[in-house]
């Protein structure tokens, strides 16, 4: 899969040093996602359980014991990740997951 932006991600632990422990699993998630060839939700799923499928291609995964959380937007056709969302628990609690 192709994955826009690691620059989102990037951003989120160089935000703060409260932060920093998100860094390798954010980078390990990245590799894996990386290398995924999902073609459905299912597939994601296969992959990552405790992934939450939301609607229109909206996936919700777990980071670091659901500490932190990432939203993405998938379109399968052209194998295509796109970050909408990288934050904590908390954080993402304040936001619309389907708007951002």
């Amino acid at each position: 899969m192709r994955i826009i932006a690691k620059r989102t991600i990037r951003q989120f632990w160089e935000s703060s040093p409260r932060y920093a422990d998100a860094r390798q699993p954010l980078q390990a998630w990245f590799r894996e996602v990386s290398r995924a060839t999902w073609r459905t939700p299912a597939d994601v799923k296969a992959q990552y359980r405790s992934a939450s499928v939301l609607q229109d291609g909206r996936i919700v995964f777990n980071v670091v014991g659901n500490k932190y959380r990432i939203v993405v937007w998938i379109r399968y056709v052209s194998h295509t990740v796109y970050v909408r969302f990288v934050g904590t628990h908390e954080q993402y609690d304040a936001i619309d997951v389907q708007t951002i």
